[in-house]
């Protein structure tokens, strides 16, 4: 499991990019760059990093489902994910 101030860290980025958007997208269609680098760092959409919803964990992670390889392969096995089926030949 990550740590729980690295969890906080990435939901706190999360809200700042959604905060910011709007203006981003408008600074940069004006191509004011001077004013762009005047933002918060984690106002920018590429600081964000994926993480396990479950765990927390920054490595390993299937976009398709949100969750990391480790937990992706328990939940399989257990057959928790509909239409994953391990397998076999």
């Amino acid at each position: 499991m990550a740590k729980e101030s690295m969890k906080a860290r990435e939901v706190k980025r999360a809200k700042t990019v959604a905060k910011y958007a709007e203006k981003r997208k408008a600074l940069k269609a004006a191509g004011d760059y001077e004013a762009l680098q005047k933002l918060p760092k984690n106002a920018s959409p590429i600081r964000m990093h994926n993480r396990c919803k479950l765990t927390g964990r920054p490595k390993g992670y299937m976009r398709q489902f949100g969750i990391s390889r480790v937990k992706f392969r328990e939940m399989a096995n257990q057959g928790l994910i509909p239409g994953v089926k391990k397998a076999s030949w």
